[in-house]
């Protein structure tokens, strides 16, 4: 489902990038693509830790070329959306809490000029954030999608207050907002290393790359121990049974058991959970940024989504 001719290093002529005023005046980039003059419906997409929405074009086209009305956004903190810590790049927030206002003001807003069904898509912790604000019931999409979405932390086999001690610990004795790590995904990762984290695609992976050396003000380093402590204590809000059992919403999880930067485990877990909840696991073949794999295993989602969409969301005539 590659598109034909599309550059994935340049933004479309056909969009518009804007900004909307979260309720404390905080500026948080939006990209509208047109609304089809016989739309499928909306999407509405919202990228991971340290992400921009400009790794997602080729995605995003292609919802919009199938009849898609589709808006993506960069969280507060990141990307064009400012930063909220003590540099230009360190990836901080006080409380998850602050992004799932962020969302369901903006959800309002948007659900509220586009036509149904309107669906919410998001990648790893843009899915986690997405997931809770529907598990709190801030927003309400007719479809969720989530690729590799960030519900738990590896390794898997440590125990979830062991998370929530060390990030306590780490703050309590330093500057919850120095880095919790050297480089953007992973402590430790160099930029080769880094490249192996994400996709088996070399070209896609260098998209991000170039669109940095475009947009300096797009490149994100590594997450502060404020931004873990919040991230842990956020996703094990979620992370139970009795929580995502409450949730009616037809629910796409996409995932890899080869995921290094979130937990697979946590993942199926959440599959299990969801009443109408439906997983697409892959293998080693697949690593974290599946919207940005090779495209076998890209194509293989991306039908998958569409199926989803097709039986759960179908077009309103």
């Amino acid at each position: 489902m590659s598109e034909p001719g599309f550059d994935r290093r340049a933004m479309p002529r056909h969009c518009q990038e804007q900004v909307w005023t979260a309720a404390d005046g905080w500026p948080i980039r939006r990209v509208d693509w047109p609304v089809p003059a016989e739309p499928r419906g909306s999407i509405l997409f919202a990228p991971g830790r340290g992400d921009c929405l400009e790794k997602y074009l080729e995605t995003l086209e292609g919802w919009w070329a199938r009849g898609w009305a589709v808006t993506a956004i960069d969280w507060r903190g990141q990307a064009l959306s400012g930063r909220l810590g003590r540099d230009a790049t360190s990836g901080h927030v006080e409380d998850f809490a602050i992004w799932v206002d962020d969302l369901a003001a903006f959800w309002r807003q948007w659900a509220a000029t586009r036509p149904g069904p309107r669906v919410l898509a998001a990648h790893s912790m843009g899915g986690h954030i997405a997931l809770r604000s529907l598990a709190e019931g801030r927003v309400d999409p007719d479809a969720l999608v989530l690729s590799a979405p960030m519900l738990g932390f590896l390794p898997d086999w440590m125990p979830r207050w062991a998370f929530r001690l060390a990030a306590a610990i780490m703050c309590t004795i330093g500057d919850p907002l120095r880095p919790a790590w050297k480089s953007n995904e992973k402590p430790q990762a160099g930029r080769l290393e880094r490249a192996h984290l994400l996709t088996h695609d070399g070209a896609r992976y260098a998209d991000e790359l170039a669109w940095r050396e475009q947009r300096p003000e797009l490149a994100m380093g590594p997450a502060t121990w404020g931004w873990l402590r919040a991230a842990v204590a956020s996703t094990q809000r979620i992370d139970r049974a009795e929580v995502l059992g409450r949730v009616t919403t037809p629910v796409f999880l996409a995932a890899t058991r080869a995921d290094a930067l979130v937990s697979p485990a946590a993942i199926l877990r959440a599959a299990q959970w969801l009443p109408r909840g439906e997983l697409l696991a892959f293998g080693p073949e697949a690593r974290h940024e599946l919207l940005r794999e090779i495209d076998p295993i890209r194509d293989r989602l991306l039908q998958a989504i569409d199926d989803f969409l097709d039986r759960v969301a179908p077009a309103r005539n």
